[in-house]
């Protein structure tokens, strides 16, 4: 029997060892499922152990040589290559999200596989793609905003990009992560429809229409059971409900028990086999607890995914890419150009010769590269950086940009900033402030405001860029003549904002959630803190809990349900430009409908257009928002240019979740289509009857 085992693993492995090494898309010689049972079959209970656990610094799998099983190097993270290496640092989630462009997306995917093959990494643990829900989570800037359908479109793009070119994509955290306060304990508890209208979305369609080879567990348990150990999430939803044929990791340190860990589902425990040891688990199989078969099951899911994308059949480095890659270098500097968000300009951008002869150039983050801390952050190649400051000086050539140093409490010289033609202040957070592990704020860091309304008191032509992944508060806004959101951009964002505050870019980003001007506006705001038993106080909850009470209706889609409307809406972002919109039609087409118009850019510079198409059930049987966001498209235009624009809907952009069914269903009715600048724009509408 070990004899024929070995001549049916030898023979897969001779018709492999021939195979070309390309991507998932090539087509293949082998079932990679087949192939994996076989090398699972010859496995000892101990070399299975060690497959379904980290290995050494808790970021390779584990290697079985004497079956060719090669040890896999995984890597932080959603916008850069870590973890003991320098790389290009791309720009974070949020300002991915906020291009509105799932094209350059599938760009920085593509150059984040090159940067994680250059270095021998096969997995890359990113996308982070959890809902923003409020601004104080710690990890927002690493997530592509607050609403699905964008979220969507931006993960497949990015997983898509680097799938293509050989790394598996992770998608992460699986599910309901959306803050980071006691993120080991705190409980989600949100419904089922909810779930599956805004938390469930970006992680189905990434399974189902970008081919995601890996997802991550969160840290939080979800309506009272720890993601890794919940067979309904995984087992049920993921692979039953979706079709996920890949392999499901923990986040690390986020397992709790070994029968939970066996029994869930879960494949990989990272960073090492706290619960899923050898000891422990034979431990339960002696005892009748488990079958070997649930472990064979695991190793089987890890290694058919790495047969799928070569990982077991190539060097683990290719030779032929340069860690220092130019191509890397200039999809940072692409993604950094189309994030940043222009939400106030009252004519003093772009800066004119004038006031690049006499620039002052201030704040915390003027010269340095600001990020969010955790695994987001990544150290750049040396000497590929750029910060604001250095950016302005090179736009500016030989004329004076005067640096104003500030002391400890955010002092500054006055009278330079006075005579300045022009005072740019970078403000924002950094890794200490904003970071993986804890909530953030919603104010500026301490003495940033104040300083912020000292330089406006002192100078007229105050522009403000702001570092941050949400929304912050704004008191001096009206004091200001301009505000561009900057996010974190990454190793090329100060030549990239040098080029918008100049104008030789017009700004095209636009907004991937709702500034609400407080937090108390936000509609998550009641429920987003903890929920302590004070109902019934003789007992005591095992778990904090945060409760998703205000279900659907979170972001934009409760804008109608508070009692002000927001300081900025979702999708809103200015430009040096401007564009109408005329010609709507609505036709059917297959299973939808094609929403088609005349989009023409009516100023005097080429820019970008981000045309919203929102639906609107007019007499809905159940709650629904009053816009929800079912397709866009970003459209670039010289001046007096005019396009036909057409964005697809199917069927499902009319639908909701029917909690009766257990599945999306589409109600027959008049429904409302508006193509729109931004989620509070009028816009244009035209009503169309769906059967």
């Amino acid at each position: 029997m070990i004899m024929k085992r070995t001549l049916i693993l030898l023979t897969l492995i001779s018709v492999c060892s021939g195979m070309s090494a390309g991507s998932p898309e090539e087509p293949k010689m082998e079932n990679p499922e087949r192939r994996a049972m076989a090398l699972v079959s010859e496995m000892t209970l101990e070399e299975k152990m060690s497959l379904v656990a980290g290995q050494v610094d808790g970021f390779h799998t584990a290697a079985i040589d004497r079956l060719g099983i090669p040890s896999i190097r995984m890597a932080d993270g959603p916008q850069g290559v870590r973890n003991n290496t320098r790389s290009t640092f791309y720009p974070c989630g949020m300002s991915l999200a906020a291009t509105w462009n799932p094209d350059i997306a599938g760009e920085m995917g593509k150059g984040l596989a090159l940067d994680a093959k250059a270095r021998g990494v096969g997995i890359m643990l990113g996308p982070g793609v959890n809902i923003y829900r409020s601004a104080h989570c710690g990890r927002n800037f690493e997530y592509y905003g607050e609403d699905p359908v964008l979220a969507s479109a931006i993960a497949c793009g990015y997983i898509s990009g680097m799938q293509e070119n050989g790394v598996i994509a992770t998608i992460k955290h699986f599910a309901a992560n959306n803050q980071e306060y006691k993120r080991h304990a705190v409980n989600s508890v949100v419904d089922e429809r909810t779930l599956n209208e805004l938390y469930f979305p970006v992680f189905r369609d990434a399974v189902q229409k970008a081919g995601v080879g890996a997802v991550m567990t969160s840290y939080n348990p979800l309506n009272g059971v720890h993601s890794a150990e919940n067979g309904w999430l995984i087992k049920d939803v993921l692979r039953e409900g979706w079709g996920f044929d890949g392999m499901v990791m923990s986040d690390w340190t986020s397992t709790y028990t070994t029968l939970g860990c066996v029994e869930s589902g879960l494949d990989l425990e990272m960073p090492k086999g706290y619960w899923l040891d050898c000891g422990k688990v034979k431990e339960l199989l002696d005892n009748g607890v488990i079958q070997e078969s649930q472990i064979d099951a695991k190793c089987v899911n890890i290694l058919k995914t790495f047969i799928r994308f070569g990982l077991l059949d190539r060097p683990a480095a290719d030779a032929g890419l340069p860690e220092d890659n130019p191509e890397c270098h200039r999809i940072a500097y692409d993604v950094a150009v189309e994030g940043p968000v222009l939400l106030k300009n009252t004519g003093i951008l772009p800066l004119s010769r004038k006031c690049l002869g006499n620039l002052a150039v201030m704040g915390p983050n003027a010269d340095i590269i600001p990020f969010g801390g955790g695994s987001g952050e990544v150290t750049p190649i040396e000497g590929r950086s750029s910060t604001l400051l250095s950016g302005l000086t090179e736009a500016a050539g030989k004329r004076n940009v005067m640096h104003i140093g500030l002391t400890s409490d955010m002092g500054f010289d006055e009278e330079a900033v006075r005579k300045a033609s022009a005072v740019i202040i970078s403000a924002g957070f950094t890794k200490t402030t904003e970071r993986e592990g804890a909530d953030r704020t919603f104010n500026l860091p301490a003495g940033q405001d104040g300083m912020i309304r000292k330089a406006a008191s002192l100078n007229d032509n105050v522009v403000v860029i702001i570092n941050s992944g949400g929304e912050v508060a704004m008191p001096w806004i009206d004091e200001v003549e301009a505000v561009v959101m900057a996010w974190y951009p990454g190793q090329a964002g100060g030549q990239a904002m040098a080029d918008i505050l100049t104008g030789k870019v017009s700004p095209s980003g636009r907004l991937p959630f709702t500034i609400w001007g407080s937090e108390e506006a936000n509609p998550s705001w009641p429920y987003y803190s903890m929920r302590e038993n004070t109902i019934i106080p003789q007992k005591r909850d095992r778990f904090l809990h945060t409760v998703y009470y205000e279900g659907i209706f979170s972001g934009y889609r409760g804008a109608d349900r508070v009692d002000a409307g927001p300081l900025y809406p979702f999708g809103y972002g200015l430009t040096y430009s401007d564009f109408s919109y005329s010609s709507l039609s609505v036709t059917s087409s297959g299973d939808g409908y094609d929403v088609t118009f005349e989009l023409r850019n009516t100023g005097d510079c080429r820019a970008s257009e981000v045309a919203q198409v929102y639906v609107s059930e007019c007499e809905p049987e159940v709650p629904r928002p009053a816009r929800e966001l079912k397709g866009f498209a970003k459209v670039t235009l010289a001046p007096g240019e005019t396009k036909t624009v057409t964005i697809r809907l199917d069927s499902s952009a009319f639908s909701h979740y029917d909690i009766g069914s257990g599945s999306f269903a589409v109600t027959p009715g008049d429904f409302m289509i508006t193509v729109a600048a931004d989620a509070a724009d009028d816009g244009m509408t035209a009503l169309i009857h769906v059967e």
